[in-house]
């Protein structure tokens, strides 16, 4: 089984370097993707922060953590909770 860590509580610098070894980056505040670009929700096509990103098992996309886009997300991908 899957064990299910939150972000919520992460140190920032420790989101940060999570981020890294995703291939992301950040400017402190805002997700960036690989060309240091805003990263946006794939859902709700908004800039991401890095204390409201959220990334579900089995995925290495990076949402923001709103009901809209998690549930978008199980609808496309299915229940991975």
């Amino acid at each position: 089984m899957t064990e299910l860590i939150s972000l919520k509580n992460m140190p920032k610098e420790l989101k940060i370097m999570l981020l890294k070894e995703l291939g992301y980056d950040s400017d402190g505040t805002l997700v960036l993707d690989r060309n240091g670009e805003k990263h946006l929700d794939k859902y709700t096509n908004e800039p991401i922060r890095i204390d409201n990103m959220a990334i579900l098992p089995g995925s290495t996309i990076i949402l923001d953590n709103n009901p809209l886009s998690i549930s978008s997300f199980l609808e496309e991908y299915g229940d991975v909770l």
